[in-house]
This record gives structure tokens, C-alpha cells and sequence, in this order.
């Protein structure tokens, strides 16, 4: 039976290109030239209005080998730590993007915004929820941009999700599974910062874990966190024969390996929605499931996706009734004309350059982060635990 009553959910508006006023070039920095650091350069050098003027490494010579690398002239890079390239009065730098490894996302972001520097900070905001709170403070205090680099809600599919789940198609939302996964994908083909404790905190839980999470919370208006029952585990990053690492690696990395491979959680947000989540770097399956959200009209099921690329895994569907009969709506795929890494720069520069709010506001991630901090608390305790966000 044909459906009629979804058929303004099956128009979509293309992407429209807007006008850039290059008449202001934006100053910017980069802090960490990694290879997370690589898909912002780029995407800085497709902007007609910035102009890159700094790099910062803890590593020595590393920031002149990356702009040697991305033909970048003239960029300052001797700079021993991101506080020697902040304090560098003479930069007159508008903006910073933050590519450190995990534990040394707050440390820059704090010092960046306390000089006055709008921050685009990459996923994950933080290693704890007590750090993500210092960020935000330091940005209040400051005034600035601070944006958060979740740049898969800037995709139309995701988009779609968020406008189905707010037409109130769905009625009233009260459970969601979401999660995602690698059958082998722990992340170590550019060395151990992503496996070691000392510089990631996290591993799937924040690696990927942080963007299902915003998927399905962006979607329903990021309610706040009430308790999270948690659950993590590391069998396939300290196992020695694991046949995702490099043959000569694999004792090495077993030993170094110090977060977490796989991550799971039963989380209570408030108007009594439950969430069911779960992430994995690595498991004996090829997916734990795709993403459902449950209604009292209608569910949404989005296919999962074979690693964390920014969209769906394929057409999503709504299940529901029409007139007494149950259907289903397929949602097709919406193709984007622009990529995703282009957008997360293309809107902080907007929100810098306009003075309007960040694209992905720390205000949201913030109850993002305190989830993941309350699954490896909760983990770490073996039990259920109440999540505490104090007022900013």
C-alpha cells in the first residue's frame, strides 16, 4: 500500500553554495600536525578566506615536515609547545584546529580560549568529564568559538534522522539500540597513540563510541544523562596473536595496549528514555546491530555501517501505521554534494567570522562526554552509576 503521509520527508533540499566574503582572511593555527591533522589542512586550503600561519608538534620538526608536505609557505613551526605558538603575540592568530591525541585536548583548549583564540577541538571533547567542565569554563569566560569536531551530524542523512525524530512521525521516543563496529579495526597504522593509555584515555568508547552517541542524542534534542550501567573490555588489544596488528608488532602492541576494544552500556536519559549502546574496535561478529529508535507511532531502524565513515549504512526505514495497516517508509539515501571534513571547517570559520554559535556547541557534547565517563566509571566500579553535572 502506497504511504503518502511521509512525503515531506522524501523531499530534499540540496546543498546550496554560499557566497564567501574573502575580503577578511581568518588567521589559523594547528596544534598537533598528526594525521587527523592532514584532513584539516586540507580542508583549510579549499577556504578562499584563511590564511594558515602556524604549526605546533611536541614532536621536533614534525609541523615543518607537514606543511613541507601540504605546500604550505611561510608558516611559522619552531615552536616547542602549543603555549610558545599562542604566545606568539605577533601571529595574531583567530582560530587554532586541535589535533593532539586525546589526553591533550583540554590542556591547549583552555590555554587557546584564555588568550582569546576561537577552538575548533577534535572528537573526543575530552578524556573525563571533569576536563570537558575546565574547557567550558574557559570558554564562557572568554567569549569565543569553541566547536567540537563531530562533523557527521553535518551530513544530510544524519540530518533527516534529527528531522524525523523531531516531526513527531515517531511519537514519543522511549528506547534507542545504537552502537556500531569493526570485526578488526583497532586503529595502529600510525603508531601507539590511539592504544596507550598515556595519550588516548579512550579507545573505541571515544574514538567511535562518541559519534553514535551524537547520532541518536542530536537526533532527540541531547536530554540530559540521568545513570549509566557500563561495561569494557580489552580481549583483542592485549591478546599477542590478534591478527589486526602488523605481524612484527603484535607482541609490542598487546603490551602497550591500555584502553578499551570494546564498550557497552545501559544509560537512563531524562523523559524516560532508555539507551542501549554499544562500540567496538574489534569483535567476532560483523556487526552488533544496526540503530534502532522506538516510538509509540512509529520506529526508525538506520543500517550500521561497516566502520564510523559519517553517514548510514544504507536506506533507513520507518516502521509504522497508515489507516489501521502497518507499513514501512523507506528513506532513501540523500547524496552529498560537499564533503564532511569541508563543512566542519567551512561552518567554524562561518561562526568565527559572523559571531554565531558553534556548530557542534560544547553545551551538547558535554552530556555526550559525561556518558562516556560514566560508562568507564561504572566499568570500573561494577555498577551502576549516577551521572552528576554540575552548572557552568
Amino acid at each position: 500500500m502506497a504511504d503518502k503521509s511521509m512525503d515531506g520527508l522524501n523531499t530534499f533540499e540540496a546543498q546550496v553554495e554560499t557566497k564567501v566574503d574573502t575580503a577578511k582572511k581568518l588567521r589559523i593555527g594547528i596544534i598537533g600536525c598528526g594525521w587527523i591533522a592532514d584532513s584539516h589542512m586540507k580542508a583549510y586550503l579549499n577556504q578562499p578566506d584563511v590564511e594558515i600561519v602556524a604549526g605546533a608538534d611536541l614532536v621536533p620538526g614534525k609541523a615543518a615536515k607537514f606543511f613541507e608536505k601540504h605546500g604550505v609557505e611561510g608558516a611559522k613551526s619552531d615552536y616547542a609547545s602549543h603555549k610558545e605558538m599562542l604566545d606568539d603575540e605577533s601571529l595574531a592568530l583567530d582560530a587554532v584546529s586541535i589535533c593532539t591525541y586525546n589526553r591533550q585536548h583540554a590542556e591547549p583548549a583552555i590555554y587557546a580560549l584564555k588568550k582569546g583564540v576561537n577552538v575548533l577541538l577534535e572528537k573526543p571533547f575530552t578524556v573525563t568529564l571533569d576536563e570537558a567542565i575546565e574547557v567550558m569554563k574557559a570558554e564562557k569566560e572568554s567569549g569565543k568559538v569553541l566547536s567540537i569536531g563531530f562533523q557527521p551530524r553535518l551530513d544530510a542523512n544524519m540530518q533527516m534522522i534529527k528531522k524525523i525524530c523531531q516531526s513527531g512521525e515517531l511519537g514519543e521516543i522511549y528506547y534507542i539500540q545504537t552502537g556500531g563496529g569493526r570485526r578488526r579495526g583497532i586503529p595502529t597504522p600510525f603508531g601507539t597513540t590511539f592504544i596507550e593509555d598515556k595519550t588516548a584515555g579512550l579507545g573505541a568508547l571515544g574514538d567511535i563510541g562518541c559519534y553514535s552517541l551524537d547520532m541518536v542524542l542530536n537526533a532527540i534534542g541531547y536530554p540530559k544523562p540521568l545513570t549509566v550501567s557500563g561495561y569494557k573490555s580489552n580481549f583483542f588489544g592485549k591478546c599477542p596473536t590478534y591478527s589486526g596488528y602488523r605481524a612484527d608488532k603484535r607482541a609490542e602492541y598487546a603490551d602497550l595496549f591500555g584502553v578499551d576494544d570494546f564498550a557497552a552500556a545501559f544509560v537512563r536519559l531524562e523523559g524516560g528514555i532508555i539507551l542501549d549502546f554499544r562500540i567496538a574496535w574489534a569483535m567476532n561478529m560483523d556487526t552488533p546491530g544496526d540503530t534502532i529508535i522506538l516510538g509509540t507511532k512509529g520506529g526508525l531502524r538506520i543500517p550500521s555501517t561497516e566502520c564510523w565513515n559519517g553517514s548510514v549504512g544504507g536506506p533507513m526505514k520507518i516502521y509504522h501505521e497508515v489507516c489501521g495497516q502497518q507499513v514501512e517508509t523507506e528513506i532513501p539515501i540523500i547524496k552529498m554534494k560537499e564533503g564532511l571534513f569541508d563543512l566542519k571547517i567551512r561552518t567554524f570559520l562561518d561562526a568565527v567570522k559572523n559571531g554565531t554559535p558553534a556548530p557542534v556547541p560544547s553545551s551538547q557534547i558535554l552530556y555526550n562526554q559525561a556518558i562516556i565517563d560514566g560508562i568507564a566509571k561504572s566499568a570500573e566500579c561494577g555498577r551502576e552509576v549516577e551521572i552528576v553535572i554540575p552548572e557552568i
